[in-house]
């Protein structure tokens, strides 16, 4: 099965806080509706660009992209 990570950029002086906290909220949302997911974290690219990201299976990416709007998503 393929894995999808979905994917969120946070920008400027605030991205790394911005994508911690938005990492606390994807983990939420998986476990209020008792989702699945492999990974969620957070990577620094720069001072100024953060991605906040979760990592799941591609026959769950339709209900996690359409209720939690991703900028953009890639194969795991």
């Amino acid at each position: 099965m393929k894995k999808i990570k979905l994917i969120w950029d946070f920008k400027g002086p605030d991205g790394l806080e911005t994508a911690k906290h938005h990492c606390i909220h994807l983990k939420e949302f998986a476990q209020i509706d008792s989702l699945p997911y492999h990974e969620v974290n957070f990577v620094s690219l720069n001072e100024m660009h953060t991605i906040a990201f979760i990592v799941v299976d591609e026959e769950n990416m339709k209900v996690y992209r359409d209720a939690l709007k991703p900028h953009r998503g890639e194969l795991a």
